[in-house]
């Protein structure tokens, strides 16, 4: 075997390889998204000394325009969260004004959970800004998993110095990531559970956010409904419209 066909050798199995993970990306992330979707979900603030539950009911429309309204508790009942392609708008019923949030407010936490205003606004593209590798093969939740390794790309636009993501084989479900940062030191891990099935897609309905450095810190997404490629009204992602959803 000369020197020229294993260069050759080398080179096609490493493109082959490296498409395949990208395709593996393509299917998880359209059928995490859809083109349209309406969820009904409880979120849990957990800390070391106190836990505090959410309801919400959320619309969006593609990877540009998403709305979220609080049904409960009672304080932030009613509180609705805009986001249109880059920007996002918060309303608050108490004052009954609609807030576009500046810059210096991407890095606050959202409605007080481990994520911030920026992680909802940006949502990075995993097919997109990253080039996709696989890396390993894992057991998730008794599940064959890919284990895929994301790098930015040179001109993306994102705050992660790496993603780690572990992908079912039978129906890609997102079933743990690892987020690192610019010095690919791990920061956050999620990782998804208590697989259920949404308009005969199989995903994980609970989600778990462990920001690594506080310890005893996380938020639990639990999703109650979750239907897909849904109809829904233009006006309902419109800054005029967010105080009276329902």
């Amino acid at each position: 075997m000369n020197k020229y066909f294993l260069i050759v050798f080398a080179f096609t199995f490493s493109s082959i390889y490296s498409q395949s993970a990208l395709e593996i990306i393509k299917i998880t992330d359209s059928r995490l998204r859809g083109d349209s979707s309406y969820a009904e979900m409880t979120i849990t603030i957990v800390r070391p000394k106190w836990e505090k539950k959410m309801a919400l009911k959320s619309w969006s429309k593609g990877t540009d325009y998403s709305v979220s309204l609080v049904t409960s508790p009672a304080k932030e009942k009613g509180s609705v969260f805009l986001k249109r392609k880059k920007e996002a708008w918060n309303y608050l019923p108490t004052i009954e004004r609609t807030i576009k949030l500046p810059p210096s407010m991407m890095t606050q936490n959202w409605m007080g959970t481990d994520f911030t205003n920026d992680d909802l606004i940006k949502q990075s593209s995993m097919v997109v800004d990253y080039t996709h590798k696989i890396v390993g093969t894992e057991i998730i939740e008794n599940l064959n998993c890919w284990k895929l390794e994301l790098i930015p790309t040179e001109n993306a636009s994102v705050v992660w110095g790496k993603l780690n993501v572990w992908i079912d084989k039978k129906d890609y479900m997102q079933l743990k990531i690892e987020f690192y940062d610019e010095d690919l030191e791990i920061v956050n891990r999620m990782v998804g559970s208590k697989i259920n099935e949404y308009n005969g897609k199989k995903l994980p309905s609970r989600l778990e956010y462990y920001p690594l450095d506080d310890e005893g810190n996380k938020t639990v997404i639990e999703y109650k409904v979750w239907n897909f490629d849904v109809s829904i009204p233009e006006n309902y992602f419109s800054t005029q419209y967010v105080s009276r959803l329902k």
